[in-house]
């Protein structure tokens, strides 16, 4: 099953991001990647992937990732987040967390839990993401 899936990361946090995905490139490239502007733009460069940019974060790009949250169209996010340095955007990212709490979706805010998940999602384990996408329920429910 492909999934959805979203990378972003904060600036201090770009080359790692850009290493874990090439590590984790024959995982990834059976999944839709979606990303925030300059970090998607860095995959690309560096991987044979083709990732869907939305905007850079702090111009509006984790609150385009987080309407796909919302409506339960994402499926996993890699967040990398610099906690030591202040973000002028920090409600986004917040708002952004609390959407993946609200919906259930698998978030991973550093590298040790990305890699968790990248291994639990080779391994088929993320076949329960399937039923959500079948009966959706609807914002009335």
């Amino acid at each position: 099953m492909s999934m959805k899936i979203a990378l972003i990361a904060h600036d201090r946090k770009k080359d790692e991001m850009v290493n874990f995905v090439t590590a984790y490139e024959t995982v990834f490239e059976h999944h839709e990647l979606y990303a925030t502007g300059t970090t998607g733009t860095r995959i690309m460069e560096n991987t044979k992937l083709n990732v869907h940019r939305f905007m850079s974060g702090p111009l509006g790009g984790d609150q385009q990732i987080g309407a796909l949250v919302a409506t339960n169209e994402m499926d996993l996010i890699i967040f990398l987040r610099d906690p030591l340095m202040a973000q002028p955007h920090e409600p986004d990212i917040i708002a952004l967390l609390r959407l993946c709490d609200v919906q259930g979706i698998p978030c991973a805010t550093n590298i040790a839990t990305a890699e968790i998940l990248v291994k639990a999602l080779d391994r088929g384990d993320f076949a329960w993401r399937e039923l959500v996408h079948k009966y959706k329920p609807g914002i009335d429910q």
